[in-house]
């Protein structure tokens, strides 16, 4: 699929694409690869319905608890997600029709510093020809992220030393003299 700068921000901007959010809690996937291989099979499945109806998706996975985190796979041209659509723009000519490739998302206040990571996870042809090898990266993925963000520490802005400034600024001593 291939999709002009134009009709991809006119799409975005409408919602005119497949949007599926599905949540779990942790109980439901700690003890199962399983469980989160069928999770990961069902939104690569969902990608790849809409690919074949030449529609933008954006399928989600929210893994609620003590550490919530939220998957989602997006098509798109370029690896931003759609709130930051309008960035799209900076990075593309009018004019031309782009591939679309699949991007895994994942979004938790426990994973980094700015809370978000998105990485190109497969192109049209991959998880078209090879739909279960993308399921099984996306799985693989989706268990190191949630490692990352069961081993999170967030820094405490108090524990957080500035470094020392040295006041450099020359003052001027201004004086005035007395009128009788």
């Amino acid at each position: 699929m291939k999709i002009s700068l134009k009709d991809l921000t006119a799409k975005i901007e409408k919602q005119d694409y497949i949007e599926d959010l599905e949540t779990v809690k942790y109980a439901d996937i700690s003890k199962s690869k399983a469980r989160m291989h069928e999770l990961a099979t069902k939104l690569v499945t969902e990608t790849r319905a809409a690919l074949k109806h030449s529609s933008l998706s954006h399928v989600a996975l929210e893994i609620s608890g003590q550490r919530p985190v939220v998957f989602a796979l997006e098509s798109n041209i370029i690896n931003l997600p759609y709130s930051n659509y309008k960035k799209i723009a900076n990075f593309f000519e009018e004019g031309k029709e782009y591939p679309v490739a699949i991007y895994f998302e994942t979004q938790s206040e426990y994973l980094n510093a700015s809370g978000f990571r998105i990485d190109q996870i497969a192109t049209e042809e991959e998880i078209e020809q090879n739909q279960a090898e993308i399921a099984d990266r996306l799985s693989d993925a989706m268990q190191e992220k949630i490692k990352q963000v069961r081993e999170y520490q967030k820094t405490s802005s108090s524990t957080k030393k500035k470094p020392a400034t040295k006041n450099t600024a020359k003052t001027k001593k201004t004086t005035t003299k007395k009128t009788k």
